[in-house]
């Protein structure tokens, strides 16, 4: 565990294969080795995954800070550090994962690779000839592959755009805007922010070109350090991806893309966040990205829907499957920095609001991969703050809605889970638990703070394999030593800061294709019928490394260290 604030919520979670419960417990000082608080406080629940007795054991009433250990029955939990700087610079710890994952120049490698993207399919709509040379190096790359995605890469870019603008305090200035070491007077988070922006700007270079995705899953050949890669049949040049809002075929598989709208918008919503952070740093650059909303939000209407990421050689791709939250974000954004608001804008962000008004995953035991995503409503907390009093309300109610959703299904069990075990669950935990925390600061509501701190805690260990998911954090817990990653796996770099993929259903893990473990199960005893995680390379389902979903725990871990710090 990361550790709790002094007035934080603070909750164990006891597990056994046995049919024990404790009936009290203590902390222990790890210094002294005395007892300085014993309680009775323990909610008890029944079997969980591959637990026979489960229980929750509160002790947010300790208010000491310093480093102790939970005693109970005899057994000692791991160590729990309590004070209000637990996560401070945590923030910045996984902004080096994004740095990693930086393509064109990599600052970790000081080596530059995919420096000859890409060439165009399905062009035509525009007029451009399939093979044309778009220069569209840069950006990240998605995760422990090389393909580059325009919905992922914008969602993340908005995600640290918001983590700066909303917790400035808490980034620091170590490196230059190319990533290497040496201040430039820009907070970290903005120069990263910056590269996603610099790629999407390319990635839509003309008012009616935009491109949703930079090479495809040709990139899956084999684990390698990101060099330039060949297998496209054109050179080092990879394809990109015309939206056309029809879907798309390259090789046997088909997507279901139907319009312009969600990539396009998440285009706009960025681009307009970036405008107005960048008006005081470049004020040039920040007009640049103001005009690039208007041209990404007007893509974004050619073809109401949703557009779908291509496929070649497999069946997986990022089947999103909504979009007019998507739109929501990018009305209600056009507002971004101004004094007076549209108000036209804001019955638009209504209109989309309306038409989905939670979350769909949140009532949902499964989804596809990425079928709903980004898997928090981020147009509905800016809606929020821009609205009249009962209009607000209204908004609230929706994250209320979904949090009720989750609840029902996590006040049953221990470790109080709720978010489906689809692929991806960590990112999804990440969501819900910045969607609570929003819910809160809007409401004043603290009825679903220890839900809101469960999917925090789950993150960081409190869960049925006493495994943090994040790389390398905290450093003295048990966190992913052996990621799906070519950096760890080849060369032995540490992936620092890198969420992984986390648990998913055991019966999506059995009909996964061409997952194999290199290594014996180190945490075989905690799987169940329920659900699995592994940390062994081979398994690409629940140990890969994803950019948006350490982008989208930045801004939570921004947050978390921005409220511990006590009001001055």
């Amino acid at each position: 565990m990361l550790g709790y604030p002094t007035s934080g919520t603070k909750v164990a979670v006891w597990a056994s294969k046995e049919n024990i419960l404790p009936s009290s417990f203590e902390l222990v000082e790890k210094l002294s080795g005395k007892t300085v608080y014993t309680s009775t406080d323990i909610k008890f629940f029944g079997a969980y995954g591959p637990f026979t007795k489960t229980a929750r054991l509160n002790f947010s009433g300790f208010k000491e800070t310093g480093e102790f250990f939970i005693r109970a029955n005899g057994i000692l939990s791991p160590l729990i550090i309590i004070g209000n700087d637990v996560y401070k610079g945590a923030a910045d710890f996984c902004l080096r994962y994004m740095r990693q994952q930086r393509s064109g120049f990599n600052p970790y490698l000081k080596d530059s690779c995919h420096t000859h993207d890409g060439y165009v399919l399905y062009g035509e709509k525009a007029g451009i000839k399939d093979s044309t040379h778009f220069n569209t190096s840069g950006g990240w790359h998605d995760a422990s592959d090389y393909l580059q995605y325009s919905t992922t890469s914008a969602n993340a870019t908005y995600h640290l755009l918001m983590a700066y603008r909303d917790f400035p305090q808490v980034f620091g200035d170590e490196k230059q805007a190319n990533g290497l070491d040496g201040k430039n007077g820009n907070a970290d988070v903005l120069d990263e922010a910056k590269w996603g922006l610099d790629w999407l700007i390319k990635m839509h270079p003309k008012k009616n070109i935009m491109f949703n995705q930079l090479a495809d899953d040709r990139d899956h050949i084999a684990m390698r350090i990101p060099k330039e890669d060949n297998q496209y049949g054109k050179g080092f040049e990879r394809p990109l991806y015309f939206i056309t809002g029809e879907p798309q075929q390259r090789g046997k598989f088909l997507n279901a893309t139907n319009g312009t709208s969600s990539t396009a918008a998440k285009f706009s919503s960025a681009f307009n966040l970036g405008a107005v952070l960048f008006n005081n740093v470049d004020r040039a650059y920040a007009k640049q990205l103001a005009q690039k909303a208007k041209t990404a939000y007007h893509f974004a209407l050619i073809k109401p829907g949703v557009t779908q990421t291509a496929s070649v050689k497999s069946p997986y791709i990022y089947a999103e499957d909504n979009w007019v939250d998507d739109m929501e974000l990018a009305s209600v954004a056009q507002n971004f920095g101004k004094n007076k608001l549209n108000q036209k804008a804001i019955v638009n962000a209504f209109k989309y609001a309306e038409m989905e008004k939670i979350t769909p995953w949140m009532q949902k035991d499964t989804a596809a991969h990425y079928q709903y995503y980004p898997f928090i409503n981020l147009g509905h907390y800016e809606l929020a703050k821009q609205s009249t009093k009962i209009d607000k309300q209204k908004i609230e109610s929706y994250y209320k809605q979904g949090i009720e959703q989750v609840w029902s299904r996590a006040k049953d069990n221990a470790f109080y889970r709720g978010v489906p075990f689809i692929w991806c669950s960590n990112n999804l935990t990440v969501s819900f638990a910045i969607q609570c925390a929003w819910y809160r600061d809007l409401t004043g509501d603290e009825s679903f703070s220890e839900l809101e701190q469960a999917n925090f805690d789950w993150l960081f260990g409190c869960n049925p394999w006493g495994t943090s998911m994040v790389y390398g954090l905290p450093d003295w817990g048990d966190t992913p030593k052996d990621p799906h990653s070519a950096f760890t796996h080849l060369k032995n770099y540490p992936i620092d800061g890198g969420l992984v993929d986390g648990p998913v259903y055991t019966n999506i893990y059995k009909g996964l294709i061409g997952i194999t473990l290199a290594n014996p199960d180190e945490y075989a005893l905690f799987q169940s019928d329920l659900a699995v995680y592994h940390d062994d390379y081979g398994d690409y389902s629940t140990n890969e490394p994803t950019m948006d979903g350490t982008a989208s725990l930045i801004y939570l871990l921004a947050a978390k260290e921005a409220a511990a710090q006590p009001k001055k």
